[in-house]
């Protein structure tokens, strides 16, 4: 089963580099940039992600010789696409590749919770277009398209027609979402691969661009043999060298945690905010912002009333201002007058002589009218007070009724009674409207607008409550009818249960009988399977030898490379011997690379050939043990 190896054969042994891996886009010499696709192994099976995870895991053999033994298997997908969160991650990574490469149609989180058949098909159509521009696609048998060109791609976990019938279904979605955030990683992968260099690439010294030096190809080209030499191995997880090649990364780009760290902060900062705004637009804002503006406009209405209450507060504190100077003015005039007669008077006293009668008559006048003047003043000031305590007693009131009158409003927008144009209005103006100066009709004149269509709206309303009493009625009728119902079926239920249980046993002594029928098979089974793993020794055997081979071929190439890079210095004294070089070593690596392929094939047909004939062996044994079984 071993075969021998010819890759260690085909490496020179002069001073040039090994391009091994190195595919040429063109036949005639390069000095632009090279890509270096992804290395593939002759015997391993060809692998769908260049970095992502495998399909195999530790468990499954890596040569395919085996696999045809074991026959078609279907890969269990083990990402959680029935966890919300899950599926709303991949609905936003979806929505943002869209969104950045230009989407020709509208596309939204919200459209892509239950997309149709339609817009999924505008969605492969654009993403798959960006692997093959000149893609259309189909108007028939669509259903049968889309599974076909993702089995094509490489895509582990099968989709089945029926699938595509109804993609927007709960239970549908999450898998054909799954399979276009994996066409989405293959379009990145794509994009990535078509991007990468050779090794020769720009042997200027002003290259500022670090992945398209040598230390990033060294790097990369480094972390990709480590990768694959574990991979051979039997390795399935690379956890240790994703983070030192990570590391080594940072350390290359000069990579400042700190910055990443606070911009991962205002990422989620950014995603908070986008989640609260999607609440927000869930919810009626709408009929939030019609009860503002009710609000609003109750505000300014009581704003308004208010206002014209202190407008005529206003105008009673002006007319009274005015009473009040116009006094002032006849009591200035009438101070005047006094003030001359009481002149003329002292004039008067001065010039005449008086007798002690006439003092004491003076005196005794003077005292009346001191007293007399006394006692007006007291009464003015108590009719003062007494007018002060009306008017705050008249506010009280009036506060009071305005209070009144806002609960009635109030009620009365709950109920649907005002304005006119309200739903139980019924035209009628129940608003009870403030007036500057309440007249005795006021009152008289609000019963007979309001009073009088409230009672009729009330009669109204009691017939219609009468209505649906008697309809509640009927409907508990009906419950009750429906209650006997439920009863008898029930009934029916425990007669079926019990025919379950009865089918149950029987089920269960079937299984008993062909848990017996299978331990016979088990023995059979355990002598193929001691075949098989003999059968893989064999197999092993020579895969171990094949990557003896590999790695004897890695160490020439890292021999191969040092010398590489000793050249490029030398390059840089020499530009015009580089270039010479360079055209004469790529046209070298050319024919190597053709007599590389023509030997590749040459084993590549060997080993099948050799793979085919084991599996035809084996397909024998199948047949002459299956013959046997039916013999038994």
């Amino acid at each position: 089963m071993s075969r021998e190896s010819k890759l260690p054969k085909l490496l020179p042994d002069s001073n040039r580099t090994s391009m091994v891996h190195t595919t040429p886009q063109s036949n005639r010499p390069s000095f632009g940039k090279l890509n270096i696709p992804k290395p593939q192994s002759v015997t391993s099976e060809r692998r769908t992600s260049f970095f992502g995870a495998r399909t195999s895991g530790a468990g499954f053999p890596r040569n395919s010789s085996i696999g045809g033994f074991r026959g078609a298997e279907k890969m269990k997908d083990v990402r959680p696409l029935h966890d919300k969160a899950f599926v709303q991650q991949y609905i936003r990574q979806l929505c943002e590749f869209l969104s950045e490469n230009g989407f020709p149609g509208s596309v939204s989180i919200k459209t892509l919770q239950s997309p149709s058949t339609k817009e999924f098909l505008k969605i492969f159509e654009f993403i798959y277009s960006q692997l093959e521009p000149t893609f259309k696609m189909p108007t028939s048998k669509v259903e049968e398209e889309v599974p076909r060109i993702l089995k094509d791609l490489g895509y582990p976990f099968a989709l089945s027609k029926s699938n595509m019938y109804s993609v927007g279904a709960p239970h549908t979605w999450p898998q054909v979402l799954g399979a276009l955030i994996w066409l989405i990683d293959t379009v990145k992968i794509f994009w990535y691969m078509s991007k990468q260099q050779l090794l020769f690439s720009d042997f200027t010294e002003d290259n500022t661009n670090i992945e398209e030096g040598a230390e990033y190809n060294k790097l990369f080209l480094d972390y990709t043999a480590e990768r694959y030499t574990k991979f051979m191995q039997g390795a399935d997880t690379f956890e240790e060298e994703d983070e030192a090649y990570l590391a080594k990364l940072k350390k290359l780009y000069k990579v400042d945690d700190a910055l990443l760290a606070s911009m991962q902060e205002k990422y989620q900062i950014l995603c908070d905010k986008v989640e609260q705004l999607e609440k927000e637009s869930q919810t009626d804002r709408l009929m939030t912002k019609r009860m503002e503006k009710l609000e609003l406009q109750t505000d300014l209405q009581k704003l308004q009333t208010y206002r014209s209450s202190l407008d005529t507060f206003k105008v009673n504190l002006e007319g009274k201002a005015s009473e009040v100077t116009e006094e002032l003015e006849a009591t200035g005039h009438h101070l005047e007058s006094l003030k001359r007669e009481r002149d003329r008077l002292q004039h008067h006293l001065q010039n005449q002589k008086f007798t002690p009668v006439d003092i004491e008559r003076i005196n005794r006048e003077k005292r009346e009218l001191q007293q007399n003047t006394s006692s007006l003043t007291k009464t003015l000031e108590e009719a003062e007070q007494h007018m002060w305590n009306e008017e705050i007693a008249l506010a009280k009131v009036k506060d009071k009724a305005e209070l009144k009158r806002a609960e009635y409003h109030k009620l009365a927008r709950k109920l649907k009674l005002i304005p006119v144009s309200a739903e139980n209005a019924c035209g009628n103006d129940f608003e009870i409207r403030t007036t500057s100066e309440y007249r005795p009709g006021t009152v008289v004149q609000y019963k007979t607008q309001i009073q009088m269509p409230l009672r009729k709206l009330i009669s109204t309303v009691e017939e219609e409550s009468s209505g649906l009493a008697n309809m509640k009625l009927s409907l508990e009728e009906s419950l009750e009818q429906v209650n006997s119902n439920v009863l008898f079926k029930s009934s029916d239920l425990k007669q079926l249960r019990e025919q379950i249980r009865k089918v149950d046993e029987r089920l269960e002594h079937d299984m008993e009988e062909l848990a017996r029928e299978e331990q016979k098979w088990a023995a059979e089974v355990e002598s193929m399977e001691n075949h098989r793993k003999l059968l893989e020794k064999k197999v092993t055997h020579g895969y171990d030898e094949a990557v003896q081979q590999l790695k004897a071929a890695q160490q020439q190439y890292q021999l191969v490379l040092q010398e590489t890079n000793e050249e490029r210095r030398i390059v840089s004294n020499n530009l015009h011997s580089v270039f010479t070089t360079a055209a004469n070593h790529l046209a070298i690596v050319e024919k190597l690379l053709e007599d590389l392929q023509s030997r590749v094939r040459r084993v590549s047909a060997k080993a099948i050939e050799e793979d085919e004939a084991d599996l035809q062996k084996l397909r024998e044994m199948m047949k002459t043990f299956m013959s046997k079984a039916k013999r038994l």
